[in-house]
């Protein structure tokens, strides 16, 4: 029996073809061959069913991948200068901490505590095996974005590289996003067969646990955040916080620059519409297909705001990967080409066959592989009682695993605003003495954050700097509280060209290396758009508040570096010497 239309079959209505040519223009029959019916069977539309999955594991598994593949550009890019064998915080000597803190063995609790391949390898090369894991990262990640096919060694390859990563970043990969990126990529594993390559492995189809799975995923991301804002900061109750996100945020961009001049009533429905989306649209998941429809929509379209608006790494893009679980074959078919032999025709066939009583014959992998989702559905109920628990509770903490493998993880975003815009600013002299009130003392410009007043405030959002990232926590802190900014100061004495690769100006770097470094503390805000200082070509005024650290110079600098085990830099003055 043929199977209803409005099931899977292709809608394409013809008309026969000599009264088609008498509505339209007299053509030759040359012209007329050129042009079959087959070409248009080929064009006609395909209808899909709702509640199948298969075009969605297709643009999960894409999103995962690209995801991944701009971690892995970042950590190629910056790892070496952050945690390599002279970055400013090395890798090797956290995990040596590691070691000895657990008697001096490389055991059970050490690797849980840094789980972690680096464990295994050569640790004298470790720039070398921070690039290979990189490569290994991109080249994998970069096959199923552009194939759209993946299967579970793969996935299971990329979890671990990155987990590799994220155990050793120490501060640099502290933040809510890269647990994110672990939990979304560990779901992302059982989307796929274990061996088969194939955008359409029509033995193994998307399992509906894993899709529940990624809207737990979303769920719980939305409602930490939500929660964790209304817990927090007096000014999300206020409706206020928005009057200062836009200027004090991490990575301000362009756009952030004329929304901050919103007026008041303009940004109360921004925190408004902030709570509904955080806390309101997510108990849509459970409300039936339109309404989880709905609510993918809007979270999607409330990521694509904050991308806008601002510089969040990639938490934005990753946090519409689970979003994507939200939407079936049939709310996802536009996207798809409906020519023959297209997937969206294999997945046609699939829901026909099925509507039929037909399909593959179930096989022994079959069992086995729904027990493996059986178990995955339990493990996450598991893991999800300290979630739920840390979510109802008062005390609600954001950004946090339960688990070392951080499989299952608790959200949150923005707890607190900083009502004003601090900014450490590095300055070098070559002046003999730093107190003379002569020196000339010249600024370092990093790649994105604030500095010079002149600079329009840049878009790089998804790709992510560290560095200037972790520069906006050490403002409104201490340098005796982010250490790491005195080794800056000492490579940046010694012109040293790794950590010059992070920041974009180095004025002394074709020149002689500075003799002394400090650092300013400055009040940042925006500039009116329009007013004088804007017409001056200044993004950014700025009020010295006074000294961050004070003036070092490398000799100053011998017991500190040799206390933390780091090499002390040589300058090219002091190899002459």
């Amino acid at each position: 029996m043929a199977a209803p239309m409005d099931s899977a079959e292709e809608t394409c209505t013809r008309e026969p073809a000599g009264l088609r040519r008498r509505k339209k223009e007299p053509v030759s029959e040359a012209n007329a061959t050129t042009a079959p019916e087959s070409r248009e069977e080929a064009e006609c539309e395909v209808s899909l069913l709702p509640r199948s999955f298969w075009l969605t594991r297709i643009v999960l598994l894409r999103a995962i991948a690209a995801i991944y593949f701009v971690a892995f550009l970042v950590a190629f890019h910056q790892n070496k200068q952050l945690i390599g064998d002279r970055g400013l915080l090395p890798c090797k000597l956290y995990l040596k901490n590691i070691k000895q803190y657990f008697g001096g063995k490389i055991g059970l609790e050490a690797v849980s505590h840094a789980p972690t391949l680096l464990w295994l390898l050569d640790w004298s090369r470790m720039d070398t095996h921070l690039d290979n894991i990189a490569l290994v990262g991109l080249a994998i990640s970069f096959f199923i974005l552009v194939t759209g096919c993946s299967n579970m060694i793969f996935m299971v390859t990329l979890w671990i590289l990155y987990h590799s990563l994220v155990a050793v970043g120490q501060i640099w990969y502290s933040f809510g996003w890269e647990s994110q990126v672990l939990e979304t990529g560990f779901l992302g594993i059982f989307l796929c067969p274990l061996w088969t390559l194939s955008r359409i492995p029509q033995r193994t189809p998307p399992s509906g646990i894993v899709v529940w799975a990624f809207r737990w995923l979303i769920f719980r991301i939305m409602i930490g955040a939500g929660l964790i804002k209304i817990r927090g900061d007096q000014c999300w109750r206020d409706l206020t916080c928005m009057d200062y996100h836009y200027q004090t945020q991490p990575v301000p961009n362009s756009l952030a620059y004329y929304m901050h001049r919103n007026p008041w009533w303009f940004h109360q429905f921004e925190t408004l519409f902030n709570h509904f989306i955080e806390l309101i649209v997510p108990f849509f998941i459970f409300l039936g297909r339109r309404m989880c429809l709905i609510n993918g929509i809007l979270q999607i379209l409330f990521q694509v705001l904050l991308i806008l608006s601002g510089n969040l790494s990639f938490l934005n893009w990753l946090t519409i990967v689970p979003s994507i679980a939200c939407f079936d074959d049939a709310s996802l078919g536009f996207l798809f080409s409906s020519k023959e032999g297209s997937v969206k025709h294999q997945v046609s066939k699939i829901q026909t066959e099925k509507s039929a009583g037909g399909g593959p014959s179930k096989t022994y992998g079959c069992y086995v592989r729904q027990l493996v989702h059986l178990s995955l559905g339990v493990l996450i109920i598991f893991l999800s009682v300290p979630v739920v628990l840390n979510l109802l509770s008062s005390k609600q903490v954001m950004n946090t695993s339960f688990n070392p493998l951080k499989i299952v993880n608790t959200y949150g975003a923005f707890g607190s605003i900083t009502r004003e815009r601090t900014e450490v600013v590095l300055q070098g002299t070559s002046s003999l003495d730093p107190n003379d009130p002569g020196a000339v003392w010249e600024e370092y410009e990093f790649k994105c954050k604030p500095g010079n007043l002149t600079r329009s405030p840049c878009v790089i959002t998804p790709y992510h700097y560290r560095l200037d990232w972790l520069m906006w926590f050490a403002a409104f802190q201490t340098y005796e509280q982010n250490e790491w900014m005195i080794h800056l100061a000492g490579k940046l004495l010694a012109n040293d060209r790794s950590a010059s690769s992070l920041i974009a100006v180095n004025p002394f770097y074709e020149r002689e290396s500075p003799r002394w470094i400090r650092g300013e503390h400055f009040r940042y805000k925006f500039s009116r758009p329009w007013g004088t200082h804007a017409s001056e070509g200044r993004w950014w005024i700025r009020k010295r508040i006074g000294p961050y650290f004070p003036p070092l110079n490398l000799p100053g600098l011998k017991k500190y570096f040799q206390s933390r085990s780091w090499p002390l830099p040589v300058s090219k003055r002091d190899q002459r010497q």
